[in-house]
């Protein structure tokens, strides 16, 4: 069997794998699992600019928040109805993402990571700042009436979970397409070398900024969706919290895999979930399982798997 074969056998399964869960799953896990999802397409995001291009972003709660705002602004605001809503969130996202990669990128390394922190912080105290509109920390609720698509009542949990899943869906198929395709080909090169890959003719700035645009894009997409299926904007979103989540999760499920974010933020929110349940103290055992995992599995599970196991794997 080729290795594409069982590439998409694997993802393929997955999903299906997650589809049937629904049927299945207490009530609890089913809510759990549809959090997880949004959140793993947020993880997928950011992995396509960490993972497979090797910028190391840590302002990436400025585009979740972007997107989320850009649809509960237009649903709080003006009123619009779920479709649009999602695409208002969706294109502030890809302004937002374009604006801030172009200024971004013309910093490197260490310095590119302290501009998204600026920009991210930025966004979060303009949140603030206008709270009038925004409400600020307190946030506001998108009303079980407001959040109908298409006849479809995403506050039902059935219809939440497979929104979750066909937008989980969509992001995992999308980032397989990309790694495959040479443009995807070419971020793994400029991660690998930059230098190299500029000799031999490419234009790494603009190939970095249409990463950066794709990656905060779907990371606003995530959010607007986030945002959409439970029900809430608040402000807590944009903090430096929510910059760090999505890159423990890839480091723990495995950079530049195409599953690692899945299996990153699956792995943490279970062990937050078990441990708060049996100490107040559960970070200190989060951490410490953190410390153990990154000495002896520094490329995530999905990563050692395809070190140890699975070479094939994306």
């Amino acid at each position: 069997m080729s290795d594409l074969r069982k590439t998409a056998l694997l993802h393929f399964g997955i999903l299906a794998l997650l589809f049937g869960l629904q049927f299945i799953l207490p009530a609890y896990h089913h809510g759990n699992l549809a959090r997880i999802m949004v959140l793993a397409s947020y993880a997928i995001g950011f992995n396509i600019l960490f993972g497979y291009t090797g910028l190391l972003s840590l302002g990436h709660a400025l585009f979740f928040a972007a997107g989320m705002y850009g649809m509960g602004m237009s649903v709080h605001l003006f009123e619009f109805s779920p479709a649009p809503a999602l695409i208002s969130g969706l294109v502030v996202g890809v302004i937002v993402s374009a604006a801030v990669g172009f200024l971004a990128l013309r910093t490197a390394g260490v310095a590119f990571m302290i501009v998204t922190l600026m920009f991210a912080q930025a966004g979060y105290l303009t949140i603030l700042y206008f709270g009038a509109f925004t409400r600020g920390d307190e946030g506001f609720v998108i009303q079980q009436s407001e959040r109908i698509l298409w006849g479809i009542d995403l506050s039902d949990a059935t219809n939440r979970y497979f929104a979750a899943w066909v937008l989980f869906s969509v992001c995992l198929i999308f980032t397989l397409k990309l790694v495959q395709a040479p443009f995807g080909k070419t971020l793994i090169a400029i991660r690998e070398n930059e230098e190299r890959a500029r000799m031999l003719g490419y234009d790494v700035f603009s190939r970095k900024l249409v990463a950066v645009i794709l990656s905060g894009s779907m990371s606003a997409l995530a959010g607007a969706s986030y945002g959409l299926l439970f029900g809430y904007v608040g402000a807590s979103f944009a903090t430096v919290q929510y910059s760090i989540f999505p890159l423990l999760w890839v480091l723990l499920g495995g950079a530049g895999t195409v599953l690692g974010p899945l299996v990153g933020t699956l792995f943490m929110f279970y062990l937050i979930d078990l441990s708060s349940g049996v100490t107040s103290a559960y970070m200190l055992i989060a951490g410490v399982v953190l410390v153990l995992l990154t000495l002896y599995a520094p490329q995530g599970l999905a990563g050692e798997l395809r070190a140890r196991v699975w070479r094939w794997l994306p």
